[in-house]
């Protein structure tokens, strides 16, 4: 049980087992509570799972394969149950095991070649080792230094991800662990389980272990100690690497994970990022990558022989595809070499670039990009190569590029021919009987011939062999420029928001960013807009309760406010009301408030017109203001409105012949509730703007200005028009608001009596007209 509570919980399942004078492990593990026990702490409980019998019994569980005709509960329950007890992190339990060298044998003894192995048991087990490893550090790696055979136990099970998790966790390959235990693990780097790991490329045909063993490396090239570090990039251990790779006789998989290997040490980053951000970054930045020379030395010397590996001319094997045939495919081991190259280059080696323009891997790699003109992956990886040379320091890069490797030419034809050629010699064939179709890479040549005019603008080279090509500037004026301003989707007046700018984004989920918010602002305004109920449908006596309502009710915080910016997603040219506006929503325009004032014309009427004020019968002068109490809230509690003084004015209805003469004949009319900024003056209107407007007739009708128009005790504001007479003879209590201003709340409670007594007279004129009619 999590919590108890007198008279309310029941006896726990595990309380009545533990009551018994005689029970099992295996009737407490069948208790589906006892992991809730456990995390709570129980401590009889606890006392029971700490004896070593009970540990023993629990790890023979998670070590040991069922028997065939064992229940379910034993193969399946029983296993996952012993694995959560010792991952609720106990410290007793873990205690009793870690420090018992029997009990930790037991442990390890599911890595025996001789154990079965499976997936279900070996998660377990590496949840187990996992936990010891973090929370009992010291002992658990002292006991593994005394017994460095399991190491060698663990690669040998690094086909199973779950023990290669263990592995790397145990090598030191984690952002957290080094650190925090460095002298414990300072063992590590003196075995040889490198060189065990690099091993299994050759000594296993099984594409899970070359992947496994593969991210294990990757991982320590990311976070091992120095020594390991400096052991991996050595140009021996990559020579070896290389070696087992490009054997004839191993698998595809083994030179595909290698060369991961490898990028990994030229790009430690690559693989924690993602694809998008990656091809940013390349892109944009250029050459940002660093390595040990050393390291790339090594990898040079392998260099020539994975370039055979890209002729295509001797592959037999065929690929159907719904534009025709491949013969031979690319190949992920193709793609793999040629993106090895692509992150060789971003380091910006001398001694690389000339070895490529040596060997003519430029000019391989370019042909591939024209004989497969689908392979998209291909194509992004060759355009990253084509722009690293491009932007390299080194010149006779940039003269092969363009000139022994012809790159302004081959674009151009293939802007000549830009359907798919039916060319038996070539690995890409059109399906028979079909139309041509058009070739798949005019986008990324469209995007290579932008970076060649927009380099060729501080480079005299570049510059020069595109003047020097007449029919490249052709093409350029008639073809490059009309499809770059077709294909500017930020002039497009539909679709993409027009002002946005940065053309480096491509994912509207950050669109938003570009806009000119003020969160808090928002934010604010989201708060009010709720607090004064402008997006409430609900019925006016569900809407407005008591007085009493809490703030936080109708709290929005920053990241609230950017949850509903993003899923919103109004542009910008929405009007000065919208939502997304770093102004107050409540205030008037300038323009807005002279228009209103002068013409008479009013904002929109009041959802509350029908609920009239009404009178109570028990006699004339007792008049009820049939205001809403959350109305009377948004007045009273409400910042104080900023109006002008000529503005704030609310005359009063008398007697008088000028008012006859000037107040225009019109029925009460009503103005939505506003804040404006000019002025921080109270002002004199009724709670949500209330103004009333009299006829000719009511006013001559009206009482003298000598006599009250009504008693400040016999008005009630209310929210029900029953209310008795008794009540309405009460003071109106205060609102419980803090940030009432005297002067605001005085003027307010003095324009209410002023609506009050208008009514009355309103009333009353009625009424003698009635009469009138009576008679």
């Amino acid at each position: 049980m999590f919590w108890r509570m007198a008279g309310l919980s029941t006896a726990s399942p595990v309380e009545t087992i533990l009551d018994k004078d005689n029970f099992t492990l295996e009737e407490l593990l069948d208790e589906d509570e006892i992991i809730q026990e456990c995390k709570s702490l129980n401590g009889r409980l606890i006392n029971f799972l700490r004896e070593r019998a009970q540990v023993e019994q629990l790890i023979r569980y998670i070590v040991e394969e069922a028997p065939e005709d064992a229940e379910k509960r034993r193969t399946f329950k029983f296993p996952f149950i012993a694995c959560e007890i010792f991952t609720c992190e106990v410290d007793i339990i873990l205690k009793t095991l870690v420090e018992d060298e029997e009990l930790m044998n037991l442990l390890f003894s599911f890595l025996e070649p001789n154990n079965s192995h499976s997936t279900l048991l070996a998660g377990y087990f590496s949840k187990v080792v996992v936990c010891l490893l973090l929370r009992k550090a010291v002992p658990f790696l002292t006991y593994i230094q005394g017994h460095q055979e399991i190491v060698k136990k663990l690669v040998d099970l690094i086909g199973i991800t779950s023990i290669m998790e263990v592995l790397i966790r145990l090598v030191g390959a984690d952002e957290h662990m080094y650190t925090n235990y460095t002298e414990a693990m300072h063992w590590i780097q003196d075995t040889d389980v490198l060189e065990m790991i690099v091993d299994k490329f050759s000594s296993s045909d099984s594409p899970e272990v070359h992947a496994n063993a593969a991210e294990t490396l990757c991982a320590i090239t990311r976070f091992a100690p120095p020594g390991l570090s400096s052991k991996i990039s050595s140009p021996s251990f990559i020579g070896r690497l290389f070696r087992h790779a490009l054997e004839e006789s191993r698998p595809k998989s083994a030179l595909v994970n290698s060369l991961s290997v490898c990028i990994s040490l030229l790009d430690p980053r690559r693989l924690t990022l993602g694809t998008y951000h990656m091809y940013g970054r390349q892109m944009t930045h250029g050459s940002t990558v660093t390595a040990n020379p050393e390291t790339v030395v090594g990898m040079l010397e392998s260099l020539g022989d994975l370039l055979k590996l890209l002729d295509v001319s001797s592959g037999d094997n065929m690929l159907l595809t719904t534009y025709g045939k491949l013969q031979p495919p690319l190949g992920k081991h193709r793609l793999k070499v040629v993106e090895f190259i692509s992150v060789l280059l971003t380091v910006g080696s001398e001694a690389a670039e000339k070895e490529l323009i040596r060997l003519g891997a430029v000019q391989r790699i370019l042909d591939l990009f024209f004989k497969y003109p689908y392979n998209n992956f291909l194509h992004h990886h060759i355009e990253n190569i084509i722009v690293s040379c491009l932007e390299s320091k080194n010149a006779p890069l940039v003269e092969h590029l363009l000139r022994d490797c012809n790159l302004v030419g081959k674009i151009l034809e293939a802007e000549k021919n830009f359907t798919l050629a039916a060319d038996s010699d070539k690995p890409t064939v059109p399906a028979e009987g079909r139309s041509q179709p058009r070739i798949g890479n005019i986008g990324h040549l469209t995007r290579i011939s932008n970076k060649l005019i927009q380099l060729g603008n501080n480079n005299s080279e570049i510059q020069t062999q595109l003047q020097e090509n007449s029919e490249w500037t052709d093409w350029q004026t008639n073809v490059l420029s009309k499809r770059n301003a077709l294909e500017n989707v930020y002039q497009w007046a539909c679709g993409r928001p027009t002002a946005l700018h940065d053309r480096n984004r491509d994912s509207d989920d950050d669109d938003y960013q570009d806009r000119d918010y003020d969160v808090a602002a928002l934010a604010n305004n989201l708060s009010q807009a709720f607090r004064y109920g402008i997006y409430s449908n609900d019925e006016l006596d569900e809407g407005h309760g008591s007085l009493e309502r809490d703030d936080e009710d109708v709290y929005f915080d920053d990241e609230s406010a950017e949850v509903v910016i993003s899923s919103l997603r109004l542009g910008d040219d929405q009007e000065s009301g919208s939502l997304f506006t770093n102004s107050n929503w409540f205030a008037f325009e300038d323009d807005r408030v002279a228009t209103d004032r002068s013409t008479g014309s009013l904002a929109s009427p009041s959802p509350n017109t029908a609920e009239s004020n009404a009178i109570n019968g028990g006699g004339d002068d007792d008049v009820i203001v049939g205001e809403d109490d959350d109305l009377v809230d948004t007045a009273t509690s409400s910042p104080e409105p900023e109006t002008k003084a000529e503005d704030s004015e609310v005359s009063v209805p008398n007697n008088s012949p000028e008012l006859g003469s000037t107040e225009t004949d019109k029925p009460p009319e009503w103005v939505e509730w506003r804040e404006t900024s000019d002025s921080g003056e109270p002002s004199d209107a009724l709670p949500n703007g209330e103004l009333e407007t009299e006829s000719p007739d009511e006013a001559k009708c009206s009482p003298s200005s000598s006599e009250p128009l009504i008693s400040n005790d016999e008005i009630v504001t209310g929210p029900k028009a029953e209310s008795s007479v008794e009540e309405t003879s009460k003071p109106s209590e205060p609102s419980e608001s803090g940030n009432v201003n005297a002067s605001y709340g005085s003027t307010t409670s003095d324009a209410a009596a002023v609506d009050a007594g208008t009514k009355s007279t309103q009333e009353g004129t009625a009424g003698d007209k009635d009469d009138k009619e009576g008679n």
